[in-house]
């Protein structure tokens, strides 16, 4: 599977598997972001799904792949540093702002930073009409922010906070999604990278919030693990296929092809949580799809 992986990079397969699976990780980062901001406090529920993804990794990590050399136990490390603060700034969002809102700001603004940090890191470049797509997936998602706005009835006493937080948010994915994709490709074994980063990634919210878990009622610790579970798998599939999407494809294409997630929130939103969609929202969804495949087949 590695040497496959390997040997489809940079090439047309490559990157018609890698839209595949951006696209899927953009499904599956709305139901996680759901998952996070469902029942429990976002914190707790964060340090449910990083336990379970940890565990679950640990004996792929121990006896399955190769062990990570020297160089890359430290990109390990400086990519933990990263998904730290970028936890930290999601559950600080999460708390402050209502997720129709909050979540199209950082879905909005990340696609935004990684075309710009892959150009400077990975010197990819896009043309004038793949910018065009991408001005118009950004400003539809904002504009889909800017709607649900206008609709919030609750909690604009803490508005103000929760769009700087989710603005930083945006930030951190895109330093994330640059950093990662550097990192696995100096990996030999792709799934070295992977197998250890869930490892490593899953230390800090269960140590930061243990004795929040510790006092947890006993009737929510059930319901707790359950989302844990379901959320290290949804984890497991969306992390992972997006990493593995800028390991074999532009970095660049495949985070603007992520941001489609904010159309699959907004569905998820419509079909499970019982909220309406409308005209406007069908409008900029249709945009923010359409800003995507322009980014896609304007290269």
């Amino acid at each position: 599977m590695s040497e496959w992986v390997t040997s489809i990079a940079g090439t047309p397969e490559g990157a018609r598997i890698a839209s595949m699976l951006a696209l899927s990780a953009a499904f599956l980062h709305a139901l996680f972001g759901a998952l996070q901001k469902g029942r429990h406090d976002p914190w707790l529920s964060r340090a449910a799904i990083d336990l379970s993804y940890g565990l679950m990794a640990l004996p792929i990590a121990l006896f399955v792949v190769p062990w990570p050399t020297p160089d890359l136990w430290l990109a390990l490390l400086g990519a933990m540093a990263i998904h730290i603060a970028y936890k930290v700034a999601q559950a600080l969002t999460y708390q402050r702002g209502a997720y129709t809102v909050v979540y199209p700001v950082v879905r909005g603004s990340a696609p935004l930073f990684a075309v710009i940090a892959a150009g400077l890191v990975f010197h990819e470049h896009f043309n004038l009409v793949q910018w065009l797509g991408v001005l118009l997936l950004t400003g539809s998602i904002f504009g889909l922010a800017g709607y649900n706005l206008r609709r919030l009835v609750l909690g604009r006493e803490t508005l103000l906070p929760a769009l700087g937080y989710a603005v930083l948010t945006g930030a951190l994915v895109a330093l994330y999604t640059t950093y990662d994709a550097w990192g696995i490709r100096l990996a030999a074994d792709p799934f070295t990278f992977l197998a250890w980063f869930f490892v490593l990634d899953s230390l800090f919210m269960p140590l930061w919030n243990l004795r929040r878990l510790i006092a947890l009622p006993r009737a929510e610790v059930m319901p707790l693990a359950r989302r844990g579970v379901l959320g290290a798998l949804v984890a497991f599939a969306s992390f992972g296929s997006i990493m593995l999407a800028t390991r074999i494809d532009d970095v660049g294409r495949a985070a603007v092809l992520r941001e489609t997630s904010t159309v699959f929130a907004a569905l998820v939103g419509w079909l499970i949580l019982g909220e309406k969609v409308g005209p406007v929202r069908a409008i900029l969804m249709a945009l923010i799809a359409a800003g995507a495949v322009i980014v896609e087949f304007a290269a």
